[in-house]
């Protein structure tokens, strides 16, 4: 017994073609919010509502690409599937934000695009891949994830020692020179924190009373030794324009990650 027709029995006021449809949205919902809750539960920058509307919002104009214009709906849904393809790079961009020398967002910005692309199929009536592509989203996210990490490991990419010690947190380290000398100084802090371990955010100037400039760099870190940054320190005060060097956790830096759009 098809899905269709089971649904006819259930609802028999509703017309087919729009019962039809109704379970096409239906389905997209549902599938939309599966991706969109290991988001939520990653604490992504776009979750469980994001996922959920991106997937339906594809599967409504596909829906509308299909039956608005022809009656019989012998209309190419395809049309339209391209142009959600084109539009949802639009939303994929607002969610990856540049923090210093990184992109964060980026896998997130990827299952966006996976959750129109469900959205598109469970429009078009193909239930069977529209699931399929779900659950392999969704295995995807979980389970690539300790892999990479692992791949990062072994390349050299992200050190053993990386794995020790402090949580994962914020940390601001602070240089101290004199005006003249700020901009070399700012780019040799650059340099010297330019590491796969670190998460740049910003780097601000101030002046003190006593008239230097305080160079303030704040960045996250997962796992982080704090040998690195010790040796950074080393490091920066070897050059006769920096008065000081130093660092510290910054705990009223601890962000959430989840912001809905």
């Amino acid at each position: 017994m098809s899905l269709h027709f089971m649904a006819s029995e259930v609802f028999p006021l509703v017309a087919p073609d729009e019962l039809e449809v109704g379970i096409r949205i239906l389905f997209s919902l549902v599938l939309g919010a599966c991706v969109g809750l290991e988001r939520q539960w990653r604490a992504g920058l776009a979750g469980l509502r994001t996922n959920a509307l991106v997937s339906v919002g594809a599967a409504l104009f596909v829906v509308m690409g299909a039956y608005a214009f022809n009656p019989d709906g012998s209309a190419d849904p395809t049309r339209v599937a391209a142009q959600v393809v084109s539009g949802i790079g639009f939303l994929g961009a607002g969610v990856m934000i540049r923090e210093g020398l990184n992109i964060r967002g980026l896998n997130t910005a990827a299952t966006l695009w996976c959750s129109a692309a469900i959205g598109c199929l469970a429009g078009t009536g193909m239930y069977f891949i529209a699931i399929t592509g779900t659950a392999l989203i969704v295995l995807a996210n979980i389970f690539l994830r300790p892999l990479g990490r692992a791949v990062n490991r072994r390349s050299g990419r992200q050190p053993a020692a990386a794995q020790s010690t402090i949580d994962p947190s914020s940390f601001a380290f602070e240089v101290m020179t004199n005006d003249k000398a700020e901009p070399r100084v700012r780019a040799l802090l650059l340099q010297t924190l330019s590491r796969p371990e670190y998460h740049l955010k910003s780097v601000t100037t101030s002046h003190t009373k006593q008239g230097n400039v305080a160079l303030l760099a704040e960045l996250n870190s997962t796992h982080l030794d704090p040998a690195p940054l010790e040796r950074a320190v080393s490091r920066l005060t070897l050059d006769p324009k920096v008065t000081s060097a130093r660092w510290w956790l910054d705990e009223t830096e601890k962000e959430d990650d989840e912001d809905e759009f």
